[in-house]
This record gives structure tokens, sequence and C-alpha cells, in this order.
């Protein structure tokens, strides 16, 4: 059959961009279908904001800290306003950029709600049904609501950017990496924090060393963390939320933000229709090559709950189009992912946790360090630095690399190199340090 397009993509988010641009330079015609703003949840409303949110905050660590260093600086004041209307400026530069990507490799962008109506078929919003050789559904994930009483006053992840004015206090709900990050950010940035999580400690899934240090930098800025609590209900009190834990505790603030995990974007795609297999928490299935039980129909990025980070997303749809479009079949390794939670201080692990190399039976060599970073002995400020190493005793291979400290996450990438060349603690102790640095400590450990 002839059909309209060669690839018809349903949503312009990091992973449905890379695909879509990837396939139209090997010659593919090309459709991107997106109802929402292009370059979707990390840039608009996810990593690209939050960051910029992350960096505010430690503008003001930097100016308390520079008294130790000799500078005299006057009393400073954060304006939310002033910040949001710079940042909003900055979303749609970036945005314009993700249009004219897409625009320069002939990419046709269709500004449409779209649903699948057959393997080869897709429905517009407007009525007008398209054809196409092959589907990707690169919709990403949207924020979960507790079902709890109340919930309706809450806000989520996708709201949290659009507050015109910076709460006085907020009540955050959740121990991963969206709630320990705004937590952090939050308070910094002045806000009275509640951070409220059901679990026994934080980050579920990380190094418990890490877990542990991830409670240490909350607490030393000033959130107030429940652990082993949860929400009963919330209601309005005047201008105000009245926020009922299932212990008792009373707690009154300007906002609750749920921050309860993402479930993946498949309402209303026309999947069941179709038959495409779902798995159980709704995500859409699909084989190494990124297809669906429908040959014709792919996926990519956080709708197939593999690893949901946006570099993943983006691996995933160049591979597709790579495999699909260019003759040069791939696929993307998921087992081996660096991982950045922008708390202050920043968390970066890649790799085995200790206590995942001991449940595959390996028989763990550690090697940790805890100090104190150069910058905090004149600013007097009281983080420590955690480094740790986890390594095979047998064949000295380094398994996996737990940093809690200042750029963690730039540390982390540089490690993710090395352990993904399979490098031993040797390769690390032969490497000379550079001096003085906190990094010099990963190729010094004893």
């Amino acid at each position: 059959m002839t059909y309209e397009y060669d690839l018809f993509v349903i949503g312009a988010g990091s992973g449905g961009v890379r695909a879509a641009r990837i396939a139209a330079g090997y010659g593919a015609r090309v459709a991107v279908a997106e109802d929402s703003r292009v370059g979707g949840t990390c840039v608009i409303r996810g990593c690209v904001p939050k960051k910029l949110f992350v960096y505010a905050g430690r503008f003001g660590d930097a100016l308390h800290d520079a008294a130790g260093f000799g500078w005299s600086v006057p009393p400073a004041s954060f304006s939310w306003e002033i910040f949001k209307t710079k940042r909003d400026a900055e979303i749609a530069r970036l945005e314009g950029l993700y249009n004219n990507t897409l625009n320069n490799n002939k990419v046709e962008v269709i500004r449409e709600r779209a649903s699948i109506s057959g393997p080869h078929e897709v429905i517009l919003a407007s009525g007008r049904t398209v054809s196409a050789g092959k589907i990707l559904i690169a919709t990403g994930g949207t924020p979960a609501r507790l079902p709890v009483e109340g919930a309706q006053h809450a806000i989520v992840s996708d709201d949290i950017f659009d507050m015109p004015h910076q709460p006085a206090s907020i009540v955050v709900v959740g121990g991963g990496f969206i709630a320990l990050e705004f937590a952090s950010l939050l308070a910094q940035l002045g806000s009275v924090v509640h951070l409220i999580h059901r679990g026994e400690k934080l980050l579920s899934g990380f190094d418990e060393d890490l877990r542990d240090c991830a409670l240490e930098a909350l607490k030393g800025r000033g959130v107030n963390v429940f652990l082993q609590e949860n929400i009963a209900k919330i209601e309005r009190d005047g201008s105000q939320k009245r926020v009922t834990l299932q212990s008792g505790s009373v707690i009154s603030t300007d906002c609750v933000f749920m921050a309860t995990g993402r479930t993946p974007n498949v309402q209303s795609l026309g999947l069941e229709a179709v038959g495409v297999a779902l798995g159980k928490a709704g995500e859409i299935l699909v084989n190494a090559q990124s297809q669906t039980n429908i040959p014709s129909i792919f996926a990519v990025g956080d709708v197939t709950n593999r690893v949901n980070l946006t570099p993943v997303a983006i691996r995933e749809g160049h591979a597709f189009a790579d495999t699909q479009f260019g003759n040069l079949p791939r696929s993307v390794d998921h087992s081996l992912v660096a991982k950045a939670v922008f708390t202050t201080p920043e968390i970066g692990t890649v790799g085995l946790s200790e206590q995942e190399a001991i449940a595959q039976g390996v028989d763990v060599k550690l090697f940790t360090t805890r100090f104190r970073p150069m910058v905090n002995t004149l600013s007097g400020r009281a983080d420590r630095v955690f480094m740790k190493l986890v390594t095979d005793a047998k064949t000295t291979r380094v398994l996996g690399c737990h940093i809690c400290g200042p750029e963690a996450g730039e540390l982390i990438q540089l490690v993710a190199i090395a352990i993904q060349m399979k490098a031993t603690k040797a390769d690390f102790d032969a490497t000379i340090a550079v001096h003085p640095t906190m990094a010099e400590e990963l190729v010094t450990l004893r």
C-alpha cells in the first residue's frame, strides 16, 4: 500500500522528536502530532525548568557562604515573579529550537491530539484520518494523584511551574526524585516545607547509604520529614489547605504538592480497539526494538515504563529510527543507566547498589569515604560528601558508584563511562588524582 506518511509520531517530547528527526534524515516522510507544547515533559514542565529552579535556590547558599571567603554581601531577597518570567522565556526559547529542528528536517507538525484507529491509521481531533507505514507512540507519562479525600485540592508536577507566587508553606507528598528535588529547592528559596512519605526510607531502589544521605540532606535544608506516614484527607480552610495525616496530625499549609509517581499516558489513544498489549501499570509492552504486538506500531519513552529518564527516551527514539529507516539495526541496553537527584547536595548513582550486588551472589568489597569538601571549610557549612564504590572482590571490577555531594550529577556521568567499559578498581587506582578536588577521592579510595 501507499501511505501518506512513512512514519507518524504521536507526541513531540524528547523521544518522539529525536525519532522523527532521525527518520526524516533517512528520507522518510514524517509527521508529528502534539496537542500541547513541543518539547514534552522534560523541556516544558520537567527536568529543564526544575534545574533552573535548583540553580535559583543554590544562589542563596552561595551568597550566604561568600562571607566565609571575605565577601561582604548585603541582605538579599528572592523574587519568584522575576525568576518565573525569566524561566518561562528560556523555556519558550527552547521550545522554539525544538520546532526549528522539526521544520529544518521537513517534519510536519500537526497541532492536534491524535489516536490510533488501525494498524496503519491515525485519526486527528479535527476528524481527519491519515495513514502511515509505521506509527510511533511517544506520549510519555502523566502525574498520579493519591486516591484520598480532597485530592482535587492538591497540585501535581505539571502545575507547580505555573504558580504565580511562591508558597510560604507547602506539603510535598512522595519519596522519589520529584518530591525530594522540589522539597529541597523550595526550602532553599525560603518556603516552609513538610515532606510526607509512606515508606521507611526515601528513594526506593537506591543504595541504602544514599537513601540515608538523602534524608540528611533534606533535614540539613530545614525540611520537616515525616516517614511511614500518609495523608488521610485534604480540606480547604479559607486560603489555606488543612492536611490531616493518618496518624491524626494536622498541618495547615498554603499548598499541597503530590509527587507520588507518574503513570503511562495512554488515555484516549485507541490502543484497546487496535489490540495493543498493555502491562499491569498501563504501560505499552514492547520488545527490544520498541515494537508492540502490532508489527506496525512502536512506542518509546516513559509510556513504555522501562527506564523513565529523558536520555533513555532519546536513545530509544534514535535506535528506533536507525533500525526502521536507516538499515542500522540496534537496541538500547537499559542495564546500566546513570541517575542524578538534584537535591542540594546532589545524589548521583550508576550500576549496582551494595544490596543488589549481594542479592546477585557477588562477593562484594566496598570502598567508602565521607569528608567535608574544601569549599565548606571557610563557609562553615556542615554538608559532607559521601562516595562509595561497589566492587567484585574476586575480579576487582567496579560494579557501582554512589555519590552524594556538590556536582554529583556531573561526576557520575564521567564515572559511568568507566563502569560501562568494565573498569576495575586497579584501573581507578592507576589513575593519577587531580588535586585538590572532590573527585580525586574516587581514585585514592583504600
